[in-house]
């Protein structure tokens, strides 16, 4: 049977990619000059949607692009015209033009796909939530800091220029001792793509299987905790949680709201929701401290003094750029010149493999974020409070 066939007869094989052999290693060097040729494996929507970014950066040249369903390649291909096409992972690792990958394949997949593309010589930008297992997580660890490879994992928003000031900002005490962490994610839908034939349901909507994926904690919460364990510094000692599938009744394994709250070594309690019908405030993250809160959604920030004088005064020292304009329910504006955060982060990575240095967002904060996420998925699957696992084998 072709390849092409077997994947549009069977939903799994539409999913499903081999595990490799290994490549010979060896080490791409750039000058700053240089054209990076990048790859990417996975065209579904986030792949297909950086595709664009990647084209306005200098430094990249979108050289190839990978997926299995034919549709979903054909998409991409109309993005980065100039790109081979691949419908084979392995076939695009072997092409020794390609410098770098950017890889968007389903959750369940992304260790798979970065082991072989380390292997293979290439840097990776691996979209989050970077890896679904503790034994997946610590192996892809353990593989790149034996590499000289750059890894970056996709939380863009450690890229963001708005967000590194607001994590500086936490840091100098301008809210003090952080309480609390309190962030949500909300939407109204129920999260499913269009299916042009039935057996493709599980290779289109992988986000509502377990054996693929981790569900709202993957997708959504995992950027959150991300910036959680950013700004305390710390990775969290248990966590707890419930979520259910209790308004989308569709046959999805995955729950559709979930609740969930991590405790710190330091005493900051943080709390992660995600509801899938009702939308109210959608993205928010409030750090609360005994001077202040910051009130953080994509692209803007506020800050709320916890005293009347301050607010009264309309004081805004130490929050630089910050107007003294008073936005009611929600603070002082805190203005930053920033671009979109995604394609800010692709930047960073360009940055990254031309000058040799380590992204912020690299495998050891991707793989704590990894961890933080198997416990809120294993606290709600199992109903028990989860303590933290190691990074080490």
């Amino acid at each position: 049977m072709k390849r092409r066939e077997f994947v549009v007869k069977s939903s799994l094989a539409a999913l499903g990619l081999s595990r490799t052999g290994l490549y010979g290693q060896f080490k791409q060097t750039k000058s700053a000059n240089e054209t990076i040729q990048i790859g990417v494996i996975g065209t579904g929507q986030r792949g297909a949607g950086l595709i664009p970014f990647l084209q306005e950066i200098d430094h990249f040249n979108v050289a190839a692009c990978c997926d299995v369903l034919p549709f979903r390649l054909e998409e991409a291909l109309k993005r980065a015209p100039n790109a081979r096409p691949y419908d084979n992972y392995e076939e695009l690792l072997s092409n020794k033009d390609i410098d770098a990958v950017l890889i968007a394949t389903p959750f369940y997949l992304h260790d798979e796909v970065s082991l072989a593309a380390i292997d293979a010589g290439k840097h990776v930008y691996c979209e989050k939530t970077m890896a679904k297992g503790i034994p997946e997580i610590q192996a892809l660890v353990k593989k790149v800091e034996k590499s000289s490879l750059i890894f970056q994992t996709g939380h863009q928003y450690h890229s963001s220029r708005l967000y590194t000031h607001v994590v500086d900002l936490i840091k100098n005490q301008k809210i003090g001792k952080i309480a609390a962490v309190e962030c949500q994610w909300n939407r109204h839908g129920n999260w499913r793509r269009e299916v042009p034939s039935p057996e493709l349901e599980r290779a289109i909507n992988w986000r509502m299987y377990k054996e693929y994926s981790g569900g709202l904690a993957a997708e959504l919460c995992s950027h959150q905790i991300d910036f959680t364990n950013w700004i305390l510094n710390e990775t969290p000692i248990h966590a707890m949680g419930i979520g259910g599938i209790d308004y989308w009744k569709d046959g999805r394994e995955t729950f559709d709201n979930i609740h969930l709250m991590y405790a710190y070594p330091g005493g900051v309690k943080a709390t992660f929701t995600c509801l899938t019908s009702n939308a109210l405030d959608g993205y928010k993250i409030k750090v609360l401290g005994d001077k202040g809160t910051i009130i953080l959604d994509y692209t803007k920030a506020w800050y709320l003094p916890e005293t009347d004088e301050e607010k009264i005064l309309g004081e805004a020292d130490g929050v630089t750029g910050a107007t003294v304009n008073w936005e009611k329910d929600k603070g002082y504006p805190i203005k930053v010149d920033h671009i979109n955060p995604s394609k800010q982060a692709l930047v960073d990575f360009g940055e990254c493999i031309k000058n040799n240095t380590q992204p912020v967002s690299d495998v050891l904060s991707g793989a704590k974020t990894s961890m933080c996420v198997n416990m809120g998925l294993e606290a709600m699957h199992e109903k028990k409070i989860v303590q933290w696992h190691s990074l080490e084998n």
